[in-house]
């Protein structure tokens, strides 16, 4: 689909009257979140023949919030400009053709709701907003009008198309007005009708009111005034005009009347899903287009989705026509908010449909029938996931609450995708195929649920019983593990599934029994390693593909490497420092079996490790390994990784997802980045490559897209430095806050960011969730773009009351009156201190009010009181009626009279203090009265017990005591006074209870405190104590606190654990320390040695040493330093080493006098006490421990160096133990170390310092001619003649030679060092070119001798000259060449499979054709390489041959590299053509001879050539 990368694209906004808009020639717009996405429809489209005309061509990218409207000019000549506007108060206007924004302004104040540019004035913009305000704005002249025309609204605005001045208005509250802009906004006509929210206005496309037949009388609806008598003007001469309510109506209203003349309901339609509930108001937006060649026609959305076709010819009788009533599934699912038309340049009349249901539809007019339908995603991509049997079906985890299912291999459409919502109802943030069950996927979500869905059936999903307590991080398919794998073969799957969540744990579910229980594989891997210390927080799970080795990323940065059916710990790779995010093994199919040994890591940290654990997985040694060293570095992204994927149709070829905003793909074995994606607007989430198209990789990230991209099509071959992701950075965080002021918006109306969707039942059934309607809301449209550790604030950002149509002024006076407030508050307060002083003068409150009260009435009634109480104490009989009833009344005679008279008394009193608040009051009545039981259980109910009540408790006895302290710190921990509570129920010996009450309320010091004041030494609750304060305070970063607490709980291990996981030099430092005092030898050696590393870093000398200091076992590792810093020191005064900081180095270091070896072997001496040979035995015994990756040219110079002086260091004391054949070895080593790294200055200097005299010396200590040392040693002294031969090339080769060692000349030359600099790679394919580049001349005059030093060095060359040697090579070189042509092959082969359904021309063959050309490259440039190509038997048989004779050589010249033989020859040529006295015509003959007989690869033809004709 052309050259812009194919997008999954955001899904258009929702509940906006206008932001989709399209022009005549194809081209369509929609605002999705805060762009808008432009889509070329059409022939124009440039599709794949036979697939959907339309294709994603581009993002007009610059508002910072939700766009909300959206508008083309329809004026031809300009249909490139368009306009848009955005919740962030502007309006642009763009040029589509460059994407930019030609100009804009801010002159709204509130919330733009609508947006139109018209159709009769080319430069007229017009918008309005929430608060009634409209404003005209004119572009050529940058001029804008004001006008207010009433306090409500504005939902909806559209000029009219046939006059310039009109413009139809729609509010929230149902009216609709027209106005006249060329007399400030006066209102022409308001038509009332309507009595809820107007979503669309149309105007009729036809001028007058002849189009349609609507005969007056028979219009049932009663006339309504205008409001205003208006003197018939030619400017409200008839027109139609159309408009759609969310009140279900479509109203057509006459302009020259100003009245209604037509009402539409909506049917309601039955579908799937059964009837409607009458009682549930449905969801709707009714939008509307009025057909221009159609007038009599009028379209219009529908409850469901449906689109309907009104016929307006019969006004009397509903008639419609359903789109795409013969196909079923072709419609809308959920309501539709925008349609507009498009004529495409072949004349086709299209309508082109958003909805809620996040697809873009486009209708053909003739046929009213779909066309095709445009996917979009309403959430971040979290997971992308290509199934293993059904080839190019690709699972997409969508943040909407939906898995789509792409299938890209569709032919007749681009964009085949099937959406499953059903059963997840949350983000999906982990997918899995099952590698063999066909449509069988594996999700998990944001919340913790993991499940299986058949992608072939319509069934929802299977949900395991077991969630996780946090997001799903990662889900693996892999074989099962004890419990589950106990079964016999028929009782248990062959495969189970692993999920591993966010609170560290990975659950082993059984997809046969997911209602079971999952189980912890923590269990066993603790069962089978015996593990004590505390196992580490698991981040993520990933199977080699053979099934028998499991790898656990963890939260530390640890890798863990375990093997099955146990899970045995074979390994830990402690690499990365920060949480892994990912981990993926090379596939097992590539060219080099060895390679799925391979292992791609990812962290917090921008940088990828890559290991290789062959050895490990194959040496099955007892006791687990720990690797500290990377097999590849891959470094240049500058943010967290969060995914990476292995090419199936390369080796070692990787492609990684990065927060900096872009995917890179890597050469991994080289360390060598090939290509940068930079097509995403955000952070990425997943990467995955394409299974069938070599060159395709498909991304996503919270730009809600994924996108489909080539890695022959990307510009950046690496990742931007700094710049890229500090935009993203600085984009994140400008994007404002919620204004919870501005954005009133009632409930009625949906707030729009809203995310999750709501299909969680079939269509018909509606929530019940009350009125936000779209299910869960969206944070994720835009704060979650800023962080993800946001909480959802749209909620409070969407005020629920509805907006009120008062004036302004009301608002204003309401302001007024809230300052006025505040004043009088404050003159109220300032005279504090004396009520304070009133207050102690008052007299405390009475106990017995009421009856004190009733005491004080008036005299007849104390008269009547004392009558009553006379009656009732001398009557002789019992109190009659009368008496009881007057005493009942009269309560407070209960002072004077019996018991249980008082008592009712008392209690009358005690409700009145309750009534008035307060308690104290009526605990002390009771308290009086003896109830001490009913007086606690009272204020234990109302929650008012108190210190004073619960001191009281004991009187009532123990139980009451002890019941009444527990009901008092219930209510304490109701109040939030934690502490308190704990302290009570200490006061009653629940020691237990206080402690967990503490910690639950993470009040772990204080728990701690208590537990060890009270509690034995070795009760287990004070372990756990520690053990989870320290697990939250590793979490938030306190890592030393954590330590300590870790160190409490008697796990050294884990103390010194979290000690290094800041991993600056000083936390590593300590940590090495702690660990040597636990114990803990080895912890401590590899902390102490990442301190010296990280130390070195900063080129902090004396600061590493004293780090390596700690350790005995690193005795060896100080050895290394030290040489590694005499060498730094000695290429630094040779100013071979650039120098960005200052180093301290250690005193050692001065005073560097003779030759290098004995400078180091000094300070061994002094430094170090290194003088015995057991000491130096043991030193080598301790390096020879620590293996090395080999270098790449990619390999960084500070890590080059520590690797080259480790070989180095064990070459030494191989010298001074006499065991020349290890020094030779080693010396080597290092010698190929920086010939692969390409460091030819660096070889250089090896030679020079450590053969300062030649291998002479080396071959009379070796004696013995056949020692098995012999063919190592002969490399080491071939690559010395090769470093002095090219030095020697060089000297020559100057402009004008200088006398020195080698020539005697009259003229200066270049310095060694600017030489090698020129020279910075020595592999045959760089240096050719460089050595078949005509020399400049050499003046003619000048007369060049050799030295004997440099006949020296050309006698010796003849031992470069290896017969033997050159015929490997030439054989290595002819597998390598075949291995290369067999990947093109394959590669084209693909490519050609790819494209067979469309190569019906030549345009699509071209492509291909250049992409030959280019694969070749080059090498094409001599006439007979460009023979036939060559057949694939010829090629297997050449393999066949070169592997043949490969085999034929003995070991020992294959195990040591060799310098390239054709390259010596040359370079001997080189200086014969350019010298012819310096080489003799017997050494030239050889050269052209090994030329001929061996340069049958590309590589050496053309030079070949040059010195043999």
């Amino acid at each position: 689909m052309g050259q812009e990368p194919r997008v999954l694209p955001p899904s258009p906004n929702w509940y906006c009257a206008r932001c989709s808009d399209a022009v005549p020639g194809g081209l369509f717009g929609f605002a999705a979140r805060t762009s808008v996405f432009l889509v070329r429809v059409g022939p124009g489209a440039d599709a794949i023949p036979g697939t959907p005309p339309f294709r994603v061509i581009g993002e007009l990218v610059g508002h910072t919030e939700r766009v909300s409207g959206f508008t083309f000019s329809h004026h031809p000549g300009q249909y490139n400009l368009c306009a848009t506007s955005s919740d962030d108060g502007t309006v642009k206007i763009w040029d589509v053709e460059t994407k930019t924004v030609v100009t804009e302004h801010a002159l709204h104040q509130h919330t733009i709701s609508a947006l139109h540019w018209s159709p009769r004035v080319k430069d007229l913009i017009v918008s309005g907003d929430e608060k009634g305000v409209v404003f005209c704005y004119w572009l050529n002249r940058n001029d804008s009008q004001h006008l207010f025309i009433e306090p409500r609204t504005i939902l909806c605005l559209t000029c009219s198309p046939h006059h310039e001045d009109l413009i139809a208005i729609g509010y929230k509250d149902g009216i609709v007005v027209i106005i006249d802009i060329s007399k400030k906004g006066e209102v022409i006509h308001r038509l009332r009708g309507h009595d809820d929210e107007i979503h669309s206005i149309a105007w009729c496309p036809l001028p007058g009111e002849d189009c349609l037949s609507i005969n007056q009388e028979e219009n049932s609806e009663p006339e309504i005034p205008n409001g205003k008598v208006i003197a018939q003007t030619p400017v409200a001469k008839g027109c139609y005009l159309a408009t759609g309510s969310k009140d279900q109506t479509i109203r057509i209203w006459s302009c020259s009347r100003g009245r209604g003349v037509m009402m539409l309901k909506l049917p309601s339609l039955k579908r799937r899903g059964g009837g409607i509930d009458p009682t549930v108001k449905e969801r709707l937006w009714l939008t509307l287009h009025w057909p221009k060649d159609q007038p009599t026609q009028l379209v219009s959305s529908c409850f469901g989705g449906e689109l309907l076709l009104w016929d307006l010819t019969q006004s009397w009788r509903r008639k419609y026509t359903l789109f795409s009533a013969s196909s079923e599934g072709q419609n809308h699912s959920r309501i539709v908010f925008n349609l507009c038309p498009l004529q495409t340049e072949d004349d086709k009349q299209l309508l082109l449909s958003t909805s809620m249901d996040r697809d873009v539809k486009c209708w053909d007019m003739a046929t009213l029938e779909c066309c095709w339908t445009l996917p979009s995603l309403g959430g971040f991509a979290y997971s992308l996931a290509f199934s293993p049997v059904d080839t190019g079906c690709l699972a997409i985890g969508v943040g909407d609450g939906m898995i789509r299912i792409w299938n890209t291999l569709s032919i007749k459409n681009n964009y085949d995708v099937k959406n499953f919502w059903q059963g997840v109802k949350s983000k999906v943030t982990a997918l899995c195929w099952h590698p063999t069950k066909e449509g069988c996927l594996a999700f998990g979500t944001d919340d913790g649920k993991v499940g299986l869905y058949d992608t072939y059936s319509s069934k929802p999903p299977q949900i395991s019983s077991t969630y996780h307590k946090k997001t799903v991080y990662t889900l693996a398919w892999g074989p099962p593990v004890p419990p589950t794998a106990l079964g016999g073969e028929g009782d248990r799957p062959s495969l189970t599934l692993y999920s591993c969540g966010g609170e560290g744990i990975v659950l082993q579910h059984n997809p046969w029994k997911l209602s079971g229980e999952a189980f912890d594989i923590n269990k066993l891997i603790r069962d089978t390693n015996s593990i004590t210390y505390k196992l580490p927080v698991h981040t993520e799970i990933s199977w080699k593909a053979d099934g028998k080795i499991m790898a656990l990323g963890n939260e530390d940065g640890s890798i863990e490497i375990f093997r099955v059916p146990n899970l045995k710990l074979i390994c830990t790779i402690q690499q990365h420092h920060k949480l892994v995010n990912t981990i993926s093994w090379h596939h097992e199919h590539g060219s080099q079996p060895e390679l799925s040994y391979l292992m791609a890591s990812g962290s917090n940290n921008a940088v990828i490790y890559v290991h290789n654990l062959q050895t490990v997985i194959e040496s099955n040694s007892e006791s687990p390994v720990t690797i500290t060293e990377p097999y590849r570095t891959l470094s240049g992204h500058t943010a967290k990784i969060t995914s990476l994927a292995w090419s199936p149709h390369h080796d070692g070829r990787l492609v990684s997802a990065s927060y900096d905003g872009t995917a890179q793909v890597w050469d991994t074995l080289q360390e060598e980045p090939l290509c940068n994606f930079r097509g995403h607007r955000g952070r990425l989430f997943c990467v995955v490559w394409s299974p069938l198209d070599p060159d395709c990789i498909y991304s996503g990230a919270d730009d809600f897209c994924v996108y489909k991209w080539l890695t022959s099509m990307q510009e950046h071959s690496r990742p931007p430095q700094g710049k890229k992701s500090i935009e993203l950075e600085k984009k994140r965080l400008s994007q404002p806050k919620p204004k919870p002021k501005k954005k009133k918006k009632p409930t009625s109306r949906v707030p729009i960011k809203q995310e999750l969707c709501d299909r969680n039942e079939d269509e018909g059934v509606k929530e019940s969730s009350g009125p936000v309607e779209n299910g869960v809301s969206d944070q994720e449209t835009e704060e979650e773009a800023r962080e993800p550790e946001l909480p959802c604030a749209v909620t409070s950002a969407v005020s629920k009351e509805p907006i009120s149509c008062t004036p302004v002024s009301v608002g204003f006076e309401k302001s007024k009156v809230t300052i006025n407030n505040k004043v009088t508050l404050l003159k109220k307060e300032l005279p504090k201190e004396k009520s304070e002083a009133l207050m102690k003068k008052r007299k405390a409150r009475s106990i017995l009010p009421l009856s004190t009260s009733l005491d004080h009435r008036s005299k007849e009634e104390i008269h009547q009181d004392c009558l009553v109480l006379a009656t009732a104490k001398h009557s002789k009989a019992e109190p009659n009626e009368d008496v009881s009833a007057d005493l009942e009344e009269r309560f407070h005679l209960g002072l004077f009279t019996d018991r249980a008279t008082l008592y009712r008394m008392i209690e009358v009193e005690g409700k009145g203090h309750l009534e008035n608040g307060h308690p104290e009051l009526f605990h002390q009545l009771m308290l009086w009265k003896g109830d001490l039981k009913g007086v606690l259980r009272t204020a234990a109910e109302r929650g008012e017990l108190t210190d004073n009540l619960v001191a009281m408790a004991p009187v009532a006895g123990y139980h009451v005591w002890v019941w009444a302290v527990e009901a008092f710190a219930k209510q304490l921990c109701f109040q939030d006074q934690y502490v308190k509570a704990a302290s009570h129920l200490l006061s009653i010996h629940k020691v237990y209870e206080a402690v967990e009450l503490l910690k639950s309320n993470h009040f772990y010091r204080e728990a701690i405190a208590v537990a060890k004041a009270r509690l034995r030494p070795e009760d287990p609750i004070l372990k756990d104590l520690y053990l989870s304060w320290g697990a939250v305070l590793e979490k938030d970063g306190h890592y030393a606190l954590a330590a300590k607490c870790y160190l409490g709980a008697t796990s050294a291990y884990d103390a010194a654990k979290v000690l290094s996981k800041k991993g600056d030099a000083t936390s590593l430092r300590t940590a090495a320390e702690l660990a040597s005092i636990v114990g803990e030898n080895e912890l401590s050696a590899s902390l102490a040695l990442r301190c010296a590393q990280e130390l070195l870093l900063a080129r902090n000398w004396v600061g590493a040493q004293e780090a390596l200091h700690l350790h005995e076992s690193l005795k060896g590792q100080r050895l290394v330093f030290c040489l590694l810093e005499l060498l730094s020191k000695h290429l630094e005064e040779k100013q071979l080493l650039e120098v960005k900081s200052s180093s301290s180095y250690n005193a050692w270091t001065a005073g560097g006098e003779g030759p290098f070896v004995e400078r180091v072997t000094a300070v061994w001496k002094t430094a170090f006490s290194l003088d015995s040979p057991e000491q130096y035995q043991a030193a080598v015994r301790q390096l020879q421990s620590v293996k090395y990756p080999s270098a790449t040219s990619n390999t960084p110079s500070k890590q080059l160096l520590l690797h080259l002086c480790h070989d180095l260091t064990l070459a030494v004391l191989s010298q001074q133990v006499a065991s020349w054949d290890t020094a030779v070895e080693e010396l080597l080593r290092a010698v190929m170390r920086s010939y692969d790294s390409g460091n030819f200055t660096i070889m250089q200097e090896v030679h020079s310092a450590f053969l300062p005299e030649g291998c002479d010396h080396l071959r009379d200590k070796l004696g013995d001619h056949q020692s098995p040392t012999t063919p190592a040693f002969k490399s080491l002294e071939a690559f010395f003649i090769y470093g002095r031969l090219y030095e020697f090339w060089w000297s020559l080769s100057g402009p004008c030679p200088e006398s020195s060692i080698w020539v005697r000349a009259a003229h200066r030359r270049m310095t060694s060092v600017e030489q090698s600099q020129q020279l910075n790679n020595v592999s045959p394919e760089e240096t050719e070119p460089k050595a078949s580049q005509p020399e400049p001349s050499r003046p003619p005059e000048l007369d060049v001798r050799l030295t004997e030093e440099g006949e020296q060095i050309l006698r010796a060359c003849k031992e470069l000259f290896s017969e033997e040697h050159a015929s490997l090579q030439n054989s290595q070189r002819t597998v390598a060449e075949v291995q290369e042509t067999l990947a093109d092959m394959i590669r084209q082969h693909q490519k050609r499979q790819l494209c067979k359904p469309t190569a019906d021309g030549p345009a699509k063959n071209e492509p291909e054709q250049e992409a030959e050309q280019s694969l070749s490259g080059s090498q094409h440039q001599c006439k007979e390489e460009k023979s036939e190509p060559v057949s694939l038997p010829e090629l297997t048989k050449r393999l066949t041959e070169a592997n043949e004779r490969i085999a034929k050589f003995p070991e020992s010249i294959k195990t040591w590299p060799f310098p390239d033989v054709l390259e010596c020859c040359l370079i001997l040529l080189h200086i014969k053509s350019q010298h012819p006295g310096c080489v003799t015509h017997e050494m030239q003959q050889q050269a052209q001879e090994l030329l001929q007989k061996y340069s049958n690869t590309k590589v050496y033809k053309r030079h070949c050539q040059t010195f043999c004709t």
